[in-house]
């Protein structure tokens, strides 16, 4: 069975840190691009990162570069996204989704995440004082 399990997710503070984990069952990541995608009430679901798979380049957003890393760790089948300093605006549901194959220019084009085919069920994140 094909599985996205997303984990990490907490409330922080404002300049705090968290590490969310995506780990996939039933197939292997090294084939798949996988991009964290964030969704907060009332906004559009919108890529926070993205990792091409078949060029090894990473996407960000705008709006989280310089303060938010994307790793993979193929021995656990899973893959990280380090984000740092974090703001009440990165606050949302925070979902990754994998596609076999791709580049950076697939994860740029797809920031909503059409075409990707399989996705997590989400984990919270919480930034408040």
């Amino acid at each position: 069975q094909v599985q996205l399990v997303e984990s990490g997710g907490a409330s922080v503070q404002p300049g705090g840190s968290l590490r969310l984990s995506c780990a996939a069952s039933g197939f292997s990541l090294h084939r798949y691009s996988v991009g964290w995608f964030r969704e907060a009430p009332g906004k559009d679901r919108e890529a926070v990162s993205c990792f091409g798979i078949d060029d090894g380049r990473k996407y960000f957003a705008d709006s989280v570069k310089g303060r938010t890393t994307i790793s993979t760790d193929n021995g656990k089948n899973t893959v990280y996204l380090q984000m740092d300093n974090l703001k009440p605006e990165d606050a949302g549901t925070y979902y990754c989704a994998a596609e076999r194959g791709g580049t950076f220019d697939f994860c740029a084009a797809y920031i909503w995440g059409d075409e990707f085919s399989y996705w997590g069920q989400g984990t919270p994140v919480t930034v408040s004082s």
